[in-house]
């Protein structure tokens, strides 16, 4: 059975998750990714991935959850910013 904090868990991972969701779509409606700082989803994209990581060592659902769905949005954004410069 699933504890409080985890539900806690999958709720933020939710939120969190679905926040990068707007930023994908508009980016691939507009193919255009200018404004967006590639250092900074880079280094979003590295800092997700390791908190996969940690997740996976914990066997944590929401956070294996989380950043495997914000990693893969992440990257989507990084691919934009590189293919509409």
């Amino acid at each position: 059975m699933i504890d409080l904090f985890e539900i806690i868990g999958l709720v933020a991972a939710v939120l969190t998750t679905s926040a990068y969701v707007p930023q994908a779509v508009k980016t691939w409606r507009t193919k255009s990714a200018g404004n967006l700082s590639l250092t900074m989803y880079i280094a979003m994209f590295v800092g997700i991935v390791l908190w996969l990581i940690y997740g996976i060592y914990l066997e944590s659902l929401a956070m294996i959850l989380a950043n495997s769905v914000t990693a893969i949005l992440t990257f989507i954004i990084i691919v934009f910013k590189l293919r509409y410069k």
